[in-house]
């Protein structure tokens, strides 16, 4: 495709395209021209002038267009320019004329060389160069100017030794998005703001000592955005070594800047309070400490952590918990100094350094505005919510030396404020570092437990109220410690849950639980279940387990509900999304569910059925009270009325008196599970049993 062809495709008319082209071309090769360079139209009008030629005649270069070429000439010499002027206005071919103008840069009049060059009949171009005659002609100054623009895929500008500007390139100017000459003469930090200026000084590139480096620079450009840029820099001397000033080669870096301060700050602030995170805190910790051994003085690190925050999140949606904590960010960035750092861990979790202290009384205010603070209600979404905060304190360098110890003395005397009853804040104390270790000790013993099989279960029967049969038989996990002997749940199980192994100990109480049932089938009955117990720690951690659980039965060929999944009534208040998500899981392996120490509080009658429970075991303190006269019997009669209307089976918990089974009977209760029926026994035990009270 031809040119002709090309510009109509575009859309651009011949005329416009010439122009443009004119234009660019005078950019590239006149516009910085040491000499003066004119575009002068037919009738004598300057069409175009550079930065030299405006200084020249005193003109601004946006109003040349109203001066004619001639007027500048003197009186005595106009004759002679007309006759050059009208030979070089027609003429492709080079003309010169040496004559005298009125210089406005000189003051005075003075001996100028005209040069001519590509007369079109309608505008030709004229260079004035001083009529000394010395100076380069125009050939070679274009050749100049030329090598110079063919650098300028980046921005160029030169500095004197006073940091004045003396030469800019067009690129610069449009990086800067400023005219030219309204950066010539002008202090290069003019175009700085106080980042800029201070970067500037710091590298020093007007040092007539410096070398050629490679240095990060921000300017404001005219419009008041940032503009960062890369320099190479190289010093300016001249033959006896006096620094002249400074050149530099600008590659405008601002995008990139901009992503990796991005990045930079995704990786030290948490997005969604934009505090500090995790990584940034210990930085900012390990700096303080350092600070605190420098002024002896002290460091005090606030350990957070929000009470019930969990049950709120479940309650009201994620949404909702994230405007809560962006709030209880801002409530607590307001009890604390300026120059201490808050962040956010992560969750729930925040932290707060409180740094050059020289009083502990300072730190007890503020750790006690804090948790004022988060105790008032938060209005979140329309809704009203309600939490609390456990504070632990720590203290560099009286608890701790080392960053990590005083992060987990802070960690250990914030659990102390939540098992104390939250809603306050403690101290790290010595007898809380020897509880540490304790659980240190028990955590490392479990792995082993684990590892070596060190677990066993023992069987408490379920029997039934109508026939007094076995049924069923309630899977109690113990621990054959090596060296403390057989440990009951309450002894070990807390320490499983906080390091985790719960999920681990779990799997395997399920396991040999299935096991055995299969076991009971064969001998007992075919409808023989076993109950297991699950903790609300594991509720929350063993997702990935259920598949596994299902090809186990199935290698098993066990019918799923042989098991019986026993839940706490305590584990309702981890958030109604979460349990009726995992109880789903439960039910689509065929599972049983039931509900453990009914009637403690937390749950009433109206969660049986929301739950999809199966069966539901009253808490042992209500049938210790049975005596046929209180209200408790009315409530266990309440309570089993209930059940059955919703399709559930109860079991009585703690029953060890033939009063207590008679009333239960009575009541209509279905099965029953105490120390009048049945000690926790090893399985052979109580396969005994039930063979023996088999109907």
């Amino acid at each position: 495709m031809d040119m002709d062809v090309q510009q109509l495709d575009s859309g651009v008319s011949p005329e416009r395209l010439r122009h443009e082209q004119e234009q660019a071309h005078f950019n590239e090769l006149y516009l910085l021209a040491p000499t003066g360079y004119f575009v002068v139209a037919f009738d004598g009008r300057i069409l175009q002038a550079n930065v030299a030629g405006a200084r020249l005649i005193g003109v601004p270069r946006g109003a040349v267009g109203g001066h004619r070429f001639r007027d500048f000439v003197r009186r005595n010499w106009r004759e002679e320019f007309d006759a050059f002027f009208e030979s070089a206005i027609n003429s492709r071919a080079p003309r010169r004329k040496q004559l005298e103008m009125t210089c406005a840069d000189h003051g005075a009049p003075g001996p100028v060389l005209l040069a001519s060059a590509d007369g079109s009949g309608q505008a030709c171009r004229i260079v004035v160069e001083p009529g000394d005659g010395k100076l380069a002609a125009l050939e070679r100054s274009e050749e100049r100017f030329r090598r110079i623009v063919h650098c300028a895929d980046e921005g160029i500008w030169e500095i004197d030794a006073l940091g004045f500007i003396t030469f800019v390139n067009p690129k610069m100017a449009a990086l800067l998005g400023c005219e030219i000459e309204d950066l010539l003469e002008q202090p290069l930090v003019r175009f700085m703001d106080e980042e800029g200026r201070t970067r500037f000084e710091a590298h020093d590139v007007r040092r007539q000592h410096a070398r050629g480096e490679r240095v990060e620079l921000k300017f404001l450009r005219c419009d008041g955005a940032e503009l960062w840029t890369s320099a190479a820099t190289t010093p300016i001397f001249d033959v006896a070594g006096n620094y002249l000033g400074t050149l530099a080669l600008v590659t405008d870096i601002t995008r990139s800047r901009a992503s990796a301060e991005r990045i930079w700050h995704q990786a030290n602030f948490d997005e969604l309070t934009g505090l500090p995170n995790r990584h940034m805190f210990r930085d900012r910790l390990a700096q303080e400490m350092r600070k605190a051994d420098r002024g002896a003085t002290f460091v005090a690190l606030l350990f957070i952590d929000l009470d019930h925050f969990k049950e709120v999140n479940d309650r009201l949606g994620h949404a909702a918990g994230d405007t809560l904590l962006a709030e209880a960010a801002r409530r607590v960035k307001a009890c604390v100094r300026a120059t201490d750092t808050l962040a956010r861990l992560g969750g729930d979790e925040f932290t707060v350094i409180l740094a050059g202290l020289e009083r502990v009384g300072s730190v007890d205010r503020i750790a006690q505005a804090v948790v004022d603070a988060l105790a008032r209600p938060f209005d979140v979404l329309g809704e009203s919510a309600g939490i609390s905060a456990s504070v632990g304190i720590a203290l560099y360098p009286a608890d701790a030396r080392e960053l990590p110890e005083l992060i987990s003395h802070a960690d250990q005397a914030m659990y102390a404020s939540k098992n104390a009853g939250r809603n306050r804040f403690s101290y790290f104390t010595q007898d809380l570092q020897e509880a540490a270790l304790a659980r240190q000790v028990i955590a490392a013993d479990l792995r082993e437990a684990i590892a070596d099989q060190q677990f066993e279960l023992l069987y408490q029967p379920i029997v039934s109220l109508r026939t007094g049969a076995v049924h069923k038989a309630e899977a109690l996990l113990r621990w054959r410690h090596p060296t403390r002997g057989l440990l009951a749940p309450a002894e070990f199980i807390p320490f499983a849950e906080s390091s985790g192994m719960i999920v681990e100990i779990g799997d395997w109480v399920f396991r040999e639980a299935a096991r055995q049932v299969r076991r009971w089938q064969r001998s007992i009955g075919p409808d023989f279940q076993v109950s297991v117990n699950k903790s609300p720690v594991q509720f929350r951690r063993d997702g990935g387990q259920y598949q596994g659980w299902l090809d186990y039965l199935r290698e098993l060929q066990l019918p799923p509900q042989s098991l019986v999944v026993e839940i706490s009534e305590g584990a309702l208040q981890g958030g109604a999304d979460a349990l009726l998500g995992r109880l789903a899981q439960y039910r689509m392996l065929g599972l049983q569910v039931a509900l453990d120490h009914f009637g403690t509080g937390y749950a009433s009658l109206a969660y049986l059925k929301r739950y999809d429970i199966d069966f539901v075991k009253i808490d042992p303190s209500l049938a210790q009270t049975l005596d046929g006269e209180g209200g408790e019997l009315a409530l266990y009669e309440a309570i089993v009325a209930m059940a059955h209307k919703l399709g559930l089976k109860v079991v009585a918990e703690g029953v060890e008196t033939a009063a207590q089974r008679a009333l239960l009977v009575d009541a209509g209760c279905d099965y029953a599970q105490g120390y009048i029926f049945g000690h926790p026994m090893t399985a052979g035990e109580l396969e005994a049993l039930a063979l023996r009270q088999a109907p």
